[in-house]
């Protein structure tokens, strides 16, 4: 497969988890959800969820719909979402809340490691 037709790809399948992750947030995996803020966040935890599941469906179609001279910008935006929502997973580790599956120490410390992947491939697949 041709690089560019693998990076679109990527890059549509960016989008695409972007607006089913949002979409869950706002609705059947809205209480999973919630064990990921943490308690220092100041917004009621299922505030904070359905703003972030907004957030996370206009970044997946940005990442879709961006004409070509903003593709970049909006991988940094969607990298930087990744960055932002790290505390949430460590949050998650640290306490060790159970959600998603994610039921033992090793499962929640394996997710640490998922953001630099998810980081990566906003990056790259809007370089």
């Amino acid at each position: 497969m041709e690089s560019n037709t693998i990076k679109t790809v990527a890059k549509y399948g960016l989008g695409a988890m972007l607006i089913s992750a949002g979409i869950a947030h706002l609705s059947f995996a809205r209480k999973e959800f919630q064990a990921q803020v943490p308690e220092w966040v100041p917004l009621e935890k299922d505030d904070t969820v359905v703003y972030s599941g907004y957030v996370e469906i206009a970044i997946g179609a940005a990442i879709i719909a961006a004409p070509k001279k903003y593709e970049s910008l909006v991988g940094k935006i969607a990298a930087a979402l990744f960055v932002a929502v790290f505390p949430g997973n460590y949050t998650q580790y640290k306490e060790r809340r159970n959600s998603f599956g994610l039921n033992s120490d090793n499962k929640r410390f394996a997710r640490l490691f998922m953001q630099p992947a998810l980081i990566a491939w906003a990056l790259k697949s809007t370089d």
